[in-house]
């Protein structure tokens, strides 16, 4: 057989190079994927030995609010800056081909001149602004008729706060939901308050009085609040909501892209504790199927309706009771790779990570079918105590069906460290039985223990 000629050669396809905004572990899982389907990632870290500076090459050190470190993640011209760093690694001084992020806290106004510039920012700032203001978010979700609780936004002096969430409590009842509009996660920045006297004392007063600080211009807003922030000077105002008597927590992930293209995951369940996601079942056990499209119907008005480029996480409560048809009410919207998405990397045939490098890129968007019956994320949090050398081996060795997703960052009481999935083999359209899901997660918390030197 003869050598094929020059001309039968395939072409070598030069990567895209995608820039992301961010160093933790979610731009570290899209590394994974970016490698596997020959895509250049360069991320703008906090650190370079950080999450994602330990396995990303092309990883300049940077702020997100830094605008000239921004400006040289997009055009390469901060590459080459790693030691030992090839050339063809970090394919020094060529532009990006798009600009992405794995967390809301960005820099509208510098999103908006890339824009002006003609850079692919995606998601873009407009509808980024709806995972980053939860006010905003509220108002989108009434002009599009998502459901969602009662609200409402209050501002001015301390007497008109506390006279404007006294006013929504008489209409809605006792308690009520404090949350500030920007600068909050993992239950940072969202307070309970069950009576009037409550404003007038303790966390709430804090809050009121912070938050009046800063509407008249003061430096109130910086404070810190029941371990979240105000955010500054832009915590003007509190939105207030309705408590709603959920009797569980679910999650629809979706990725757009943006020619328009939409691939939706199955609704999962996300078990909370103390406001961080410790555990995702996927698929939602017993969720009917009329919950379930609207979930999915949802998720698609609400991307449709913000132009949302990317993974799409929407969290909503469910309200259910015997008899009566399932209530959802949307809590919060992620527009990045999300907690409760990290089961797809073990149990879709396309991960999320994935599915938002192809997104962004506006490339085909892959299968998000489920390959098992089920599957259990348990994350891992940081325990009391450090975990001796051995605990690593050791929970290798209790569960090799278990898989162990690790971010590489210093051991710290509450901190996320990884994550452990555990798979129910069977067939996807098949609801696995509650035993074989209550075994998964028996697993998954098993291997989880071992790893903060519990077990």
């Amino acid at each position: 057989m003869s050598a094929p000629t020059a001309a039968a050669v395939p072409c070598h396809r030069p990567a895209p190079v995608v820039a992301v905004i961010g160093g933790g572990q979610l731009a570290r899982m899209m590394q994974e994927e970016a490698s596997a389907l020959g895509v250049h990632l360069r991320a703008l870290v906090e650190a370079a030995d950080g999450s994602t500076g330990q396995v990303v090459v092309d990883a300049p050190v940077g702020e997100a609010g830094d605008a000239v470190a921004v400006r040289r993640l997009v055009s390469g011209t901060g590459a080459g800056t790693r030691p030992g760093a090839s050339a063809a690694q970090l394919q020094a001084a060529v532009p990006a081909d798009v600009l992405t992020f794995e967390h809301e806290h960005q820099d509208s106004g510098l999103l908006a001149g890339l824009v002006a510039e003609g850079v692919s920012v995606q998601p873009g700032p407009d509808s980024l602004l709806l995972a980053r203001d939860k006010i905003a978010m509220r108002r989108a979700m009434a002009e599009i008729g998502a459901p969602q609780p009662a609200w409402a936004e209050v501002t001015g002096t301390a007497e008109q706060i506390r006279a404007g969430i006294e006013s929504f409590a008489s209409h809605h009842g006792w308690p009520v939901v404090l949350k500030t509009p920007r600068g909050g996660y993992d239950g940072h920045g969202v307070l309970l308050v069950g009576s009037a006297a409550q404003l007038r004392d303790g966390q709430a007063a804090t809050w009121v009085t912070a938050t009046a600080a800063a509407a008249a211009g003061g430096p109130g807003g910086a404070a810190t609040l029941g371990g979240g922030s105000l955010g500054g000077g832009a915590a003007t105002s509190l939105l207030v909501e309705q408590a709603v008597p959920f009797t569980r927590e679910l999650a629809v992930l979706m990725a757009r892209s943006p020619s328009g293209r939409s691939a939706v995951w199955p609704v999962v369940e996300s078990v909370q504790a103390g406001g961080i996601c410790s555990e995702v079942i996927a698929p939602a056990p017993g969720l009917d199927a009329a919950a379930a499209g609207l979930a999915r119907d949802t998720a698609l008005a609400v991307a449709e309706h913000a132009g949302v480029t990317g993974v799409l996480a929407v969290e909503l409560f469910a309200v259910e009771a015997p008899g009566e048809p399932t209530r959802l009410l949307v809590n919060e919207l992620a527009m990045r790779p999300h907690n409760s998405g990290h089961w797809t990397q073990d149990g879709s045939v396309t991960s999320q990570f994935a599915q938002h490098l192809r997104a962004v890129l506006d490339l085909p968007l892959g299968s998000t079918e489920p390959t098992a019956a089920a599957t259990v994320m348990v994350n891992l949090l940081g325990g009391e105590t450090e975990p001796d050398d051995d605990a690593w081996a050791r929970a290798l060795a209790a569960d090799p069906g278990a898989r162990i997703h690790l971010y590489g960052k210093q051991w710290r009481p509450g901190r996320k460290l990884g994550h452990v999935n555990v798979t129910v083999p069977g067939d996807p359209s098949v609801p696995a039985s509650p035993e074989a899901v209550a075994e998964a997660r028996r697993r998954a918390r098993a291997v989880v223990a071992v790893l903060r030197g519990e077990a």
